[in-house]
């Protein structure tokens, strides 16, 4: 009897948080409702959207993500999880801007009793409100949020090994993670973090990562410290000397931190999360690869939500949520001496739409993003296209899409 309540539990606190979703075959597996079943099961989720971009007076449809999520109960206690994730609907090796054939998770889950577990091999760091739920049913937009697309940069994954534990008598939980870490090589301006993952591949295990999450989940109150430290240069150490860059372990670290707080009343939904990065050993990378990191990079958003059938909805279930959001980034906040400073980079998006759920596993979006930035540096600007227009520091976007996951 104890053991089918904490079953019931876990699958109502993993569903609170889901958002406007409803579970899924990876939430069943992982909540352990077939805890005493062995077997495959099948999951996924997708999205596709169209955009109107009206500086440019172009519009395009695209979609955005295929995933399939293969997981297996071996026993009671050791399961294994994956998703295969297409992006752009093909993967052809033209050039074509787009198009990504990726594992996005690949990990064995060993339960050591009803409250605490380890995984093994690639996974997703808990990081922010997407990295772990990023189910477009989940959040409202057709686009993922600036701030956790490029300061953190979900999905993000590496290999390693993570420790979750939550709390018996108090709504407390908690993970730990080692994993592999970054490469400054692969480090591009203007997208972030997202070029330094390794994503497991050939990943350098010269040096690490630490991860750590703190979560409070009680009532209709969610709120989360997690961080990241972990070296950003695995060259073997005569290449490291070579380039004057610290190795090792930990050499030239990038540190991460983040706080987020959600709360969920009736039909109104508010959620609020920072993130900073500081990249002490930035000039020495630019040194080495010229590849104009920064020494900071920050991001905050604020969203509200109600759901407008939350009063007459009947059992049906049905949602449409009116929500707004405020999005503050900067990907070159403070740069080293020989960096160069990118007004493009800091940036304010305004999204407000609508989310409509016919049912909970589907989600029709419609929204606008408004965007501003800062002046478009001339010194970094090569090459520029004879048809290009003049940079402009405001655009508007709308986005219609569909979006799906079971």
């Amino acid at each position: 009897m104890a053991r089918l309540l904490t079953i019931c539990l876990l699958l109502v606190s993993s569903g609170l948080w889901a958002q406007q979703s409803g579970g899924t075959k990876e939430d069943s597996l992982q909540s352990g409702f077939k805890a005493f079943l062995k077997g495959t099961t099948i999951g996924g989720y997708g999205n596709v959207f169209y955009q109107r971009d009206f500086n440019r007076k172009y519009s395009e449809g695209d979609l955005e993500r295929f995933v399939l999520f293969i997981g297996h109960r071996f026993s009671k206690n050791i399961s294994f999880f994956s998703e295969t994730e297409v992006e752009d609907a093909v993967v052809d090796g033209k050039g074509i801007r787009g198009g990504e054939l990726a594992l996005e998770q690949a990990y064995l889950k060993f339960d050591v009793n009803a409250h605490h577990y380890f995984v093994l091999g690639l996974f997703l760091p808990r990081i922010g409100t997407l990295n772990e739920n990023h189910l477009p049913t989940s959040f409202n937009g057709n686009e993922r949020n600036q701030v956790e697309t490029f300061i953190i940069p979900s999905t993000w994954r590496e290999i390693g090994i993570g420790y979750y534990g939550t709390m018996k008598r108090f709504p407390l939980s908690w993970s730990l993670g080692l994993v592999n870490g970054l490469n400054a090589a692969g480090y591009e301006h203007g997208t972030g973090l997202r070029e330094a993952m390794f994503e497991g591949r050939h990943a350098s295990f010269n040096n690490v990562a630490i991860t750590a999450a703190l979560l409070i989940n009680k009532g209709g109150l969610r709120a989360q410290l997690s961080g990241y430290y972990g070296g950003s240069v695995g060259a073997a150490p005569r290449q490291a000397d070579s380039l004057q860059l610290t190795s090792g372990m930990f050499g030239s670290p990038i540190m991460m931190g983040e706080a987020d707080v959600q709360y969920r009343l009736r039909g109104f939904t508010a959620k609020i999360l920072g993130v900073i990065v500081h990249m002490p050993a930035a000039a020495s990378i630019n040194r080495a690869y010229a590849n104009n990191m920064p020494l900071t990079e920050y991001g905050a958003y604020a969203e509200v939500g109600y759901d407008l059938l939350t009063e007459i909805r009947k059992a049906d279930g049905h949602q449409l949520i009116a929500f707004v959001r405020y999005e503050r980034l900067n990907m070159n906040a403070a740069i080293p001496e020989n960096g160069i400073i990118d007004g493009t980079l800091d940036q304010q998006h305004i999204v407000t739409g609508l989310s409509y759920l016919p049912i909970r596993n589907v989600i029709i979006k419609a929204d606008l993003r408004f965007l501003h930035t800062g002046p478009q540096n001339p010194a970094l600007v090569f090459n520029p296209s004879p048809v290009a227009l003049p940079y402009q520091q405001s655009n508007v976007f709308l986005n219609l899409g569909v979006g799906y996951s079971f």
